[in-house]
């Protein structure tokens, strides 16, 4: 099986290293903007070879367009101007609504199979890449019905074979999703830096004090803004409406500070608690 990676960075590298270490791909092309992600890529063994976009799609089984999503957006319909009824294209993009209105009445559509493999870093680039980084994860497969048959089960196989766990979401539901479990992560992320960067003036006492806790709720914030306006750009109406309830439910807890009401600040993290039992850890 030939693969083309377009985009080598966090995710389309360490699919790559996946897919090659457990025999799925024979022979993986990378495609990227950056020839000097491309020689990094090969230093590293991530890809075989490097090809141009047009020789890249001609050579590939199976074509992966791992970019930011508002490049998936300008790439992906030219992308299926040039592949045969024997080829699959594949996105592994955290918005999917705005990506699949761009083709829905394209002549190949049926070879296009949306996927969000939910995994990653808060590092970029393809030195970031890493193996084992789907293991176990779920991947969503988004309105396959789409898409062809063959294509799909094609794609299913490839998840299967890293393992990863496959769900099915329509787009919209899928970027309502997405918006709630991931992308408000991050915007608490990048504000909560900001708050610190804000009012705390020496670096140093950062560094000292950072316990374990602060260090997991804002390592979200080092991630790359060329990945992540793109994803808030394409997905903002459903950001605006988590940001919105979220944006309420830290006024509740400010109001109960202010009125000393411990009583009902303790209720507030109980009810919180009940994630442990969505999330079974």
């Amino acid at each position: 099986m030939n693969i083309s990676i377009i985009g080598i960075g966090l995710i389309g590298g360490s699919l790559a290293i996946t897919l090659k270490e457990n025999g799925f791909a024979q022979r993986i092309i990378g495609v990227d903007i950056s020839q000097d992600n491309l020689d990094k890529a090969i230093r590293r063994r991530l890809i075989d070879e490097d090809m141009g976009l047009e020789e890249g799609i001609a050579a590939a089984d199976i074509i992966v367009l791992a970019t930011p999503v508002d490049i998936m957006v300008k790439l992906l319909p030219g992308i299926l101007d040039k592949v045969s009824r024997q080829q699959v294209v594949i996105d592994v993009g955290s918005t999917k609504e705005r990506l699949l209105e761009g083709v829905k009445e394209h002549p190949y559509r049926g070879r296009y199979v949306a996927t969000h493999p939910m995994a990653g870093t808060e590092h970029s680039g393809p030195e970031a890449a890493i193996p084992n980084l789907f293991d176990r994860k779920c991947t969503v497969l988004v309105d396959v019905e789409d898409s062809d048959a063959d294509a799909v089960a094609l794609v299913e196989r490839l998840y299967r074979s890293i393992p990863m766990n496959i769900v099915q979401l329509d787009c919209r539901s899928h970027d309502v999703h997405t918006a709630y479990v991931s992308h408000i992560s991050h915007i608490s992320s990048f504000a909560l830096a900001l708050t610190v960067l804000a009012k705390e003036n020496d670096e140093s006492h950062i560094f000292e004090l950072a316990s374990g806790g602060f260090d997991s709720t804002v390592r979200l914030a080092k991630s790359s803004p060329d990945m992540w306006v793109p994803i808030f750009r394409q997905n903002r109406d459903n950001v605006l409406d988590v940001l919105d309830e979220h944006i309420n439910q830290l006024a509740q807890f400010r109001s109960l500070l202010i009125k000393k009401d411990f009583e009902a600040f303790y209720r507030l993290i109980q009810d919180a608690n009940e994630i442990r039992r969505i999330l079974k850890k």
